[in-house]
């Protein structure tokens, strides 16, 4: 089971997964209604490397990235959520519009997102700059939060 942490415990244990030399992959999202589109994402973003980080958008970025009804489930929820899944090892929350800021302060070997992302890529160039590498991978077909909620609210 993952760990949820701060943005200053991430970088601590960074530089300690650097000194073991394990490769840090890191991927984010809102993950506000999990879905297996995301397991898949996630599993397949962990295969990658040693450790998988998964950045959080916050309640305040989802509102401003989603609208004013979003997210449906609180950010210490969606983490929790997160921190269970076997492929997850840590879960850390950002507040800004893209989490560019703390990927520069952990500089991952990797840096995943799904490729609905593949045209920018927050963070890409601190990443690649640092040697790492940048990658957009294939989403699982048929799944969307936002397709979810759209068609519960549908339903009679």
């Amino acid at each position: 089971m993952g760990v949820i942490l701060t943005r200053e415990e991430l970088v601590e244990l960074r530089r300690r997964w650097k000194q073991e030399g394990k490769t840090v992959v890191l991927t984010n999202g809102c993950y506000d209604v999990l879905h297996p589109g995301h397991v898949r994402l996630l599993e397949s973003a962990r295969s990658l490397g040693d450790v998988l980080v998964l950045a959080l958008n916050s309640d305040d970025s989802v509102r401003r990235l989603k609208g004013p009804s979003r997210p449906l489930i609180p950010q210490e929820q969606r983490a929790e959520l997160a921190a269970a899944l076997e492929a997850v090892d840590a879960v850390v929350f950002f507040d800004e519009d893209t989490p560019t800021e703390l990927i520069a302060a952990v500089l991952p070997d990797v840096l995943v997102k799904g490729a609905d992302w593949a045209h920018w890529i927050a963070g890409r160039e601190e990443v690649e700059a640092a040697g790492g590498k940048v990658l957009a991978l294939p989403l699982e077909p048929g799944y969307s939060t936002t397709g979810i909620v759209e068609e519960i609210l549908s339903r009679p």
